[in-house]
């Protein structure tokens, strides 16, 4: 004869003798839904778009504080070779004063000696080429030197069976300085080749 069913919940525990885990381990997700994010959220690919983010914007605010820091640089740069230049205008105005004063100073006694006039205008002429020596533009009338493309510039070619050929014959007007400080050429006549 078959036996009937026991009642076995009595060998089961109550519910309120046993509470159920809590804090070690996640409680399963209903079926159907996907898991949340996981620990490495922060790091996901959300996260890391807003490092890329702020690292861009940062590179942009460097960038463009590099941009103004140049144009500072560039404004200030051109203030200051303005002052120079203008320094150096009112300095080499200052250097030709004395000239001035002395051309005056002939003129004044314009009436007296014919003579002393002409040695006080050479001096003065003196005196404004030792100025532009002083500023760095040497004078240059030398006359038998070969012609140099460089500090002559030939105005005329002369038959001199005295000169060698392809030299300075005569110095119609000075030049002043060298290479590339060289204020003007001298022009001359050059002795032709026969």
């Amino acid at each position: 004869m078959p036996t009937p069913p026991q009642d076995r919940s009595s060998d089961l525990p109550s519910e309120a003798a046993a509470p159920p885990p809590q804090g070690d381990l996640p409680e399963p997700a209903p079926p159907g839904t996907e898991a949340g994010p996981g620990p490495d959220a922060a790091t996901g690919p959300a996260g890391a778009e807003d490092e890329y983010t702020a690292a861009l914007k940062e590179v942009e605010d460097r960038w463009r504080r590099a941009l103004a820091d140049l144009d500072n640089l560039r404004k200030r740069h051109a203030r200051e070779l303005d002052r120079e230049r203008g320094a150096e205008r009112a300095r080499t105005a200052a250097a030709f004063l004395p000239v001035i004063d002395n051309l005056e100073l002939a003129l004044s006694h314009a009436a007296s000696d014919a003579g002393a006039i002409v040695e006080g205008v050479r001096a003065v002429r003196d005196q404004a080429v030792s100025i532009l020596e002083r500023l760095g533009y040497e004078r240059h009338a030398e006359t038998g030197v070969p012609f140099d493309p460089s500090r002559h510039e030939v105005v005329g070619v002369v038959q001199d069976p005295d000169a060698e050929p392809n030299t300075v014959t005569q110095v119609l007007r000075p030049g002043y300085g060298e290479a590339e400080r060289q204020l003007r050429p001298a022009a001359v006549t050059v002795a032709k080749r026969e």
